[in-house]
């Protein structure tokens, strides 16, 4: 009798059946979840309300009512805005780089190792950032004065007669004098901070190579905490543009110096409150806020491909 027999079954290595899909965890999300809805309620609504307000316009007669982008084009041509706008310009380009440059030497000198009680000029330096911007505002504008204030006092005393910090030529400067007593010890830290992760490594191959100080300074400090200065950088642009405390603070001292106007954040606020125009002070908050958000990145941008 024959036998039909299939055909032959090769033995080899058993292929692994497939493991069955894991399930998506929520765990991570159970955790975001709080913050998500806090930011949302106090960052991204504010937003869109922000821009919703900005699309109408309250009217005498008709009530609130869309008009597009005209509270936008009322903008571009505001002289009063582009005034605040061109005066805080002018802050940030003097004021940032003074700031950031004695933030930087300091951050250099206690990280050198030859400056005794580093940590008592550490903690002085930064105690100003700990004191809020209104008491701040208020002791230097007492400081200011020429008839109850230290500039008076010097003047009665020397029989001199110096120039008024609260005038209107000298008002801006009296305030980035102010802000960068504030700010220089918070800067500091973060170039400090960023000065101490440097590996000793590169100090000793230095000092093998004969290089002085100066050497390590441009050739291994400067390039190692660039991150840092970006950064730095980047929070005194917004900081700048955000102008309010110290302007408004002083406003009662020098009310012929500082105006509604005298600051984008100051003019805004001056809309809302004061000439119950909150649908063009939300236009004014969002072009500043994208004024802003442009010259930010193409600084980072710049960081970065230097960095790179």
């Amino acid at each position: 009798m024959t036998t039909l027999s299939g055909p032959a079954v090769r033995s080899g290595p058993s292929v692994p059946a497939p493991r069955p899909r894991a399930r998506r965890s929520w765990i991570g999300w159970g955790f975001m979840g709080p913050f998500m809805v806090v930011f949302a309620l106090v960052f991204l609504a504010p937003i869109a309300y922000s821009i919703y307000l900005s699309l109408y316009r309250d009217q005498m007669v008709g009530g609130t009512s869309f008009v597009g982008l005209e509270n936008y084009e009322r903008a571009v041509g505001d002289p009063q805005f582009w005034s605040a706008l061109g005066r805080v310009s002018i802050f940030l380009a003097v004021q940032v780089p003074i700031m950031l440059c004695i933030a930087l030497l300091v951050a250099l000198a206690i990280d050198s190792g030859r400056l005794y009680g580093k940590s008592f000029f550490r903690i002085s330096i930064f105690l100003p950032y700990a004191v809020p911007a209104v008491v701040a505002s208020l002791m230097w504008g007492f400081m200011y004065g020429t008839r109850f204030g230290l500039v008076g006092n010097i003047n009665d005393a020397f029989g001199i007669s110096l120039p008024n910090p609260l005038s209107p030529d000298l008002i801006l400067a009296s305030i980035g004098n102010i802000v960068t007593w504030e700010f220089v010890g918070y800067n500091m830290l973060i170039f400090y901070a960023a000065l101490r992760v440097i590996p000793p490594s590169l100090y000793e191959a230095a000092e093998i190579d004969g290089a002085s100080q100066r050497q390590v300074i441009t050739a291994i400090k400067l390039p190692a905490i660039r991150g840092a200065l970006v950064i730095a950088t980047i929070f005194s642009i917004i900081g700048s543009f955000q102008l309010f405390n110290e302007p408004s603070i002083l406003q009662s001292l020098a009310p012929n110096a500082i105006t509604t106007y005298f600051t984008p954040n100051m003019y805004a606020f001056s809309l809302s409150f004061s000439g119950q125009q909150q649908n063009y002070a939300a236009t004014v908050a969002i072009v500043m806020g994208l004024i802003t958000m442009v010259i930010a990145y193409v600084v980072q941008l710049r960081g970065m491909r230097k960095e790179g």
